[in-house]
């Protein structure tokens, strides 16, 4: 039985990844932050399955005693301060947990001699690319990085950090770019899932203010987070350890999203105004249902992401299973159920 200690247990990715782990019969670990709240709804399924322990990655002492607790057989970096905006406020934490964080994970396998018997993999981000493609080029495992934000940046450095603990003690760490990917799981502070949920809300007619959303025309490569951490799971059981992008090789803007997400309910939008001032209007009946609020603009935003995953196709045999549509739809009918 192969031991397996997840960072982020309780996320989205985490959670997804818990499940298929149980499923192919590992031993499950995992480290969540001591809260006041509980904080483990995403596991509550599985939780009498796993071995939960505290921990904080900026913590170098808890992390180095939990991974010499458990001496795992594979690592699973998912844990972060993953919010763009979020990032531009709290930069130094940023910092902490996104890049010194995983250095603690790194140099805690090393400093335990785990170098040939641990393996390790770190959740890498698409924003590390910033705006350096216009939608028609796909970003691929050598497109150049040009991060436009704390928490991009954060994750370049630890990006770097990845690749050179492989390449100079020969120890198995993997970074992989995973674009953007979402699912019924995702945190209530993310676009995508602040949209399904407002509509599910909607439906149900539990609200009345209109939804307020930032840029509506960034566009981004969106996929099922339990198609990605099988694709994780597939790049730790290759002989070798490499990089990888996970994407759908589509991209469709925030706008695209919203209005697919109000057909699930029977409503078609059409948008007046422009900019600041754009309005989304329910056709049938011309009430007010999408605002733009510029609190929600990023300081500087990126305008495209989108993948190419023919790496991770020909080597491990992965590709996406969720369409698009189908993304929305299951977020939409999660909080309408």
């Amino acid at each position: 039985m192969k031991t397996a200690l997840i960072i982020g247990i309780n996320g989205q990715d985490g959670s997804y990844l818990a499940d298929l782990l149980l499923e192919k019969g590992y031993c499950v670990h995992g480290i969540i932050r001591r809260a006041s709240n509980f904080n483990t709804q995403r596991i509550e399924h599985i939780f009498d399955k796993l071995n939960l322990h505290y921990g904080d990655l900026t913590d170098a002492g808890s992390v180095l005693s939990i991974i010499q607790s458990v001496k795992p057989n594979e690592i699973y970096n998912f844990g972060a301060q993953s919010h763009v905006k979020v990032s531009c406020e709290l930069e130094n934490y940023t910092f902490q947990v996104n890049t010194m964080g995983l250095l603690n994970i790194l140099q805690a396998v090393k400093t335990l001699s785990l170098e040939k018997y641990t393996k390790v993999y770190q959740a890498s981000t698409s924003e590390m690319y910033g705006n350096t493609t216009d939608g028609t080029t796909l970003l691929n495992e050598d497109s150049p990085m040009y991060p436009v934000s704390p928490y991009g940046i954060s994750k370049l450095a630890a990006h770097h950090l990845a690749n050179y603990y492989r390449d100079a003690f020969g120890m198995f760490v993997v970074s992989s770019v995973l674009l953007n990917h979402e699912s019924e799981r995702r945190g209530h502070t993310f676009v995508t899932q602040k949209i399904a949920r407002y509509v599910g809300q909607y439906k149900k007619n539990k609200t009345k203010n209109p939804l307020q959303l930032g840029n509506l025309d960034a566009k981004r490569d969106w996929g099922h987070s339990k198609d990605y951490v099988y694709g994780v799971w597939l790049m730790m059981q290759h002989d070798n350890p490499d990089n990888y992008v996970l994407a759908t090789g589509e991209e469709h803007s925030v706008r695209e999203f919203v209005e697919l997400a109000f057909k699930e309910i029977g409503i078609d939008l059409e948008w007046n105004g422009s900019h600041e001032n754009e309005k989304g209007v329910d056709k049938a009946t011309g009430n007010v249902l999408v605002v733009v609020n510029p609190k929600y603009y990023r300081p500087i935003d990126i305008q495209h992401l989108i993948g190419d995953y023919s790496k991770a196709k020909t080597v491990l045999g992965w590709q996406p299973r969720v369409q698009f549509q189908d993304l929305v739809k299951c977020m939409v009918k999660h909080h309408i159920n």
